[in-house]
């Protein structure tokens, strides 16, 4: 609660700090999001690959799955207007995740927390911003999203491993969402993005197994977010070369 108040304050500091520098401007080529976001994995333990290097396929079967925690986080968005309709955002974020283990009633000692690690999610989506509703500005977008995992640790540890290592991984997103312009350059915003991605959990050295275990996890995880938003001028910022012509 300490890392998600700190990383909020910062975020509302670099907002204000843009809006001395840069006159609100709702044509403006660049916004500022400041956003409140849920991030919910719709995951799945979709296989093992190897248990102490033995291949292991039909794990549901046998009755085991996994679950990543859902978490509220802060986060913010940067977006480029290329023109009055097509923009390009990046969404990012820090969060911290733990990951459970559900065994079945033969292995009920296994079951537990297992993995907790700390994500860097970036998302990057081109944009379509429809026109003609007055204040009320749609869009949708597709794109890409990358998930770096750090500081992973084994938990409570119920698989007695030595270390915990996943793999950062690539998957594909689409988004929605609308701004409602407030005058002055200020927006009210709600997004909601959906990204399908898979990542590879390798538990090292585990005692119950007399080797690493290694899995795959489905996290294709859904971000709904709402907060505020500012749009400017980079221009204003940097200097301007050629005259403006509104995007809006």
């Amino acid at each position: 609660m300490k890392t998600m108040r700190t990383a909020l304050a910062a975020l509302v500091m670099t907002v204000g700090l843009t809006q001395t520098t840069a006159a609100g401007d709702n044509n403006g080529n660049f916004m500022v999001r400041v956003l409140g976001a849920s991030v919910i994995t719709q995951d799945d333990l979709s296989s093992l690959r190897s248990v102490s290097g033995v291949p292991v396929s039909d794990l549901k079967a046998a009755g085991f799955d996994a679950e990543v925690s859902n978490e509220v986080i802060p986060g913010a968005t940067l977006t480029y207007f290329l023109n009055k309709n097509f923009s390009l955002e990046l969404f990012c974020c820090f969060a911290k995740h733990s990951v459970d283990l559900k065994a079945p009633a033969g292995f009920a000692a296994l079951s537990g927390s297992v993995a907790e690690t700390w994500i860097f999610p970036p998302a990057v989506t081109l944009q379509y911003h429809f026109d003609g509703m007055g204040p009320i500005k749609p869009y949708i977008g597709g794109g890409v999203q990358y998930i770096a995992f750090f500081s992973e640790k084994t938990a409570s540890n119920t698989l007695q491993a030595s270390s915990v290592d996943i793999d950062g991984a690539f998957g594909a997103t689409i988004q929605a969402g609308v701004d409602i312009a407030m005058g002055g350059g200020w927006y009210l915003n709600a997004d909601i993005k959906k990204t399908w991605l898979d990542t590879t959990a390798t538990w090292r050295n585990s005692a119950v197994t007399g080797g690493d275990i290694v899995a795959k996890v489905d996290l294709d995880p859904l971000i709904v977010s709402a907060g505020l938003g500012y749009r400017f001028n980079l221009e204003d910022i940097f200097g301007r070369r050629t005259s403006y012509e509104p995007l809006k």
